[in-house]
């Protein structure tokens, strides 16, 4: 049994080396600061969020009021795009923008946000869906000096915008990103949810998000606000018309221009999206593990010896080990397994989960495996799609987006 202590030991050590040696990745930090930094008064900048919806009815009652009745003291916009939807989402988005009939002996709501809802023109060739419609909704509002692109299922908290512009505006940011708290409903959405955000945490450091290197560059796109002429100066989305990882890709872009960049925590922005079977969360997850890897077949049998070797040997090797036995299997594989557990924790507490599921970080490795290699199977027989549409390839054509909605005034 040679071969499984070297590998024993071997996973044991790459668990030494990524507990102490990637900048605590597995931190849920940094945070948002709350109340963070403002502008002096009468100098907030002006700010528009970008909202894309594709078939979102069901989501948007709960989630636009909780953008349209934030307290921005600035001029500010909130521009939900209807991507092409089927279910009534522009219908739905327009009867909560329309403000409310003024109550007879009480003033309106003046903190109540405009709200314009837009629906996306023909989309070019080579562009992903919702690029797109975050590009045509940016062309509704040219005045706004920050961009906020948010998910149409994300749920902000009272002074997000002021949170996120704030800190924007007092470091001389060019890009605030949060990672929105995700729903962690059933068996597989507690076990794997976690797991998503510490992987993403694992792949891009949050704390090493703060200069201007593109190769640590990263952003979540749930909860995205970006400096507008930093994104011009980046090329625009035109930069990211193809991507599929299109918030890492505008990071990436935004740090080649010499934007200064932030990601990190917030537990009050999160998404209200139900992932309540395994099913759900792999189609998710399927869409653009294989983009990850930029389609690269040496790439992914990279990831399965790598994933196979931290995550799956330890247990392997602890359960061999107690069987044969074989101690010093059990012990290499126990040290490893108990230290993946410990940086697992902060993540899984960070999301809800009960504790316990920490336990089964190797479980949920071996099944986003399966997803990356079930997303490189489905890439090979025609590519990916989401919502009934086909994502873009490695080799898709670009070009300029232009505005196909009148854009409102000022």
């Amino acid at each position: 049994m040679l071969a499984l202590d070297v590998l024993a030991v071997l996973s044991a050590a790459c668990w030494v080396v990524l507990a102490l040696g990637r900048n605590l990745f597995w931190l849920p930090r940094p945070r948002l600061p709350r109340p963070g930094p403002e502008p002096p008064p009468g100098r907030w900048p002006a700010l528009a969020v970008v909202v894309p919806a594709r078939d979102e009815a069901a989501l948007l009652p709960t989630t636009l009021p909780t953008l349209l009745h934030q307290d921005y003291p600035g001029r500010a916009v909130v521009v939900v795009v209807d991507d092409g939807s089927t279910d009534g989402t522009a219908e739905v988005a327009r009867q909560l923008a329309a403000p409310p009939p003024p109550p007879d002996r009480e003033p309106q709501d003046k903190e109540r946000l405009a709200c314009v809802v837009v629906r996306t023109g023909d989309r070019p060739a080579g562009w992903a869906g919702k690029v797109w419609a975050l590009a045509e909704g940016a062309a509704q509002v040219p005045w706004a000096t920050w961009l906020l692109f948010t998910d149409a299922d994300i749920q902000h908290p009272p002074g997000s915008l002021r949170a996120l512009v704030g800190l924007g505006e007092s470091r001389g940011l060019d890009q605030v990103s949060v990672m929105a708290r995700l729903e962690a409903t059933g068996w597989s959405g507690r076990l794997l949810v976690p797991a998503f955000v510490y992987f993403f945490a694992m792949l891009y450091p949050f704390r090493t998000v703060t200069g201007r290197s593109v190769r640590r560059a990263a952003a979540a796109g749930g909860c995205l606000l970006v400096r507008r002429a930093r994104l011009e100066a980046a090329g625009g989305l035109a930069s990211v018309a193809g991507a599929v990882i299109d918030d890492v890709g505008l990071a990436k872009a935004l740090a080649r221009a010499g934007g200064r960049l932030w990601l990190g925590y917030d537990r009050g922005i999160r998404s209200v999206r139900p992932y309540p079977r395994l099913a759900d969360l792999w189609a998710m997850v399927r869409r653009s593990a294989y983009a990850q890897l930029r389609w690269s077949p040496a790439a992914l049998a990279g990831t399965v010896l790598a994933m196979a070797l931290v995550f799956l040997v330890a247990p392997v090797a602890v359960v061999v080990g107690l069987l044969l036995p074989d101690t010093p299997a059990a012990v290499a594989g126990g040290l490893a397994w108990v230290i993946a557990t410990l940086t697992f924790l902060p993540l899984v507490l960070e999301e809800g989960v009960a504790w316990p599921w920490a336990l089964g970080l190797p479980l949920a490795a071996l099944l986003y495996l399966g997803m990356t290699l079930d997303s490189a199977r489905q890439h090979r027989r025609g590519g990916p799609q989401w919502k009934g549409r086909a994502l873009p390839g490695p080799a898709a054509p670009q070009r300029p987006p232009h505005a196909a909605n009148d854009r409102p005034g000022r």
